[in-house]
């Protein structure tokens, strides 16, 4: 799994968060656990392999909001029931 982060500006309500996260679904079908934080002014997700970056900011910029950036880290499954 990957986890990609991407800090954006702009995001002032829920409604903000909502129209990112539409945006991010739009660009990345295979996202899962897409949320966005207008506090901590980023939002996050989880993919099965790496994003294309560029298509991704063009995605959230088009929504009228700004990406200033976006990291990606490989990210472990994390379970109530993993094994040691």
């Amino acid at each position: 799994m990957v986890k990609t982060i991407l800090k954006i500006d702009g995001m002032m309500c829920g409604m903000c968060e909502a129209h990112v996260c539409d945006a991010i679904r739009k660009a990345v079908p295979a996202a899962r656990k897409v949320t966005a934080s207008r506090s901590k002014k980023e939002a996050s997700f989880l993919t099965e392999e790496a994003v294309d970056v560029g298509r991704l900011k063009a995605a959230v910029n088009a929504t009228g909001y700004s990406c200033l950036s976006v990291e990606s880290a490989p990210c472990e499954k994390k379970g109530l029931f993993r094994r040691k």
